[in-house]
């Protein structure tokens, strides 16, 4: 049986994201290199950094750098950020994914923000029974990538992003996740 990823769910969403003369990426947060592999089947150069976990994944160039301080490389036609930007300073963070992307290029990052509008609790409570089918279908994930609680609501992450990366697309999705897409002008 294998198990539910509620970041795996969203891959093809941030996929769709990678624009059509992409050559480049880096996978800011790889953790294990799930979504690094499907850049690297997507015909991408790739560069992951993680700092908490190692990774060895053909065509992967891995990086075990802060992703604040460590030399990122680039510059980069897409950058990704799945499930990282909770962990990190969110407009610093922002600010150096913006820094490390190619004019053209997009970011797309797939993260964690807490409830507060009504809006917000509809698709939170509408996850738990979602939520609960997928386990019971699915056995547990694999353990090891570092957790931390996301503090950050949708509307403040919006308010970071546009002082950041003005005009940055946000969309809240079930499974506590919501998307952000910006492409560099």
């Amino acid at each position: 049986m294998k198990h539910f990823d509620h970041n795996a769910h969203y891959h093809d969403l941030l996929l769709s994201h990678v624009p059509p003369t992409a050559r480049t990426a880096l996978d800011l947060g790889s953790g294990h290199g799930a979504f690094a592999r499907r850049l690297v089947a997507h015909g991408l150069a790739v560069t992951a950094v993680d700092q908490a976990v190692d990774l060895d994944a053909p065509g992967v160039d891995f990086r075990r750098v802060d992703a604040m301080t460590g030399d990122l490389g680039g510059p980069y036609d897409y950058v990704s950020c799945v499930a990282t930007l909770h962990h990190l300073p969110c407009e610093a963070a922002l600010a150096r994914m913006r820094d490390v992307l190619a004019p053209g290029g997009v970011l797309a990052v797939l993260g964690l923000a807490k409830e507060e509008s009504p809006l917000d609790w509809a698709f939170s409570l509408t996850s738990v029974p979602l939520n609960l089918v997928r386990r019971l279908r699915h056995d547990d994930p694999p353990q090891g990538a570092p957790v931390a609680a996301w503090s950050m609501s949708l509307r403040e992450i919006a308010e970071s992003a546009e002082r950041v990366i003005p005009g940055a697309r946000i969309r809240r999705h079930l499974y506590w996740r919501y998307s952000l897409s910006w492409t560099r002008r």
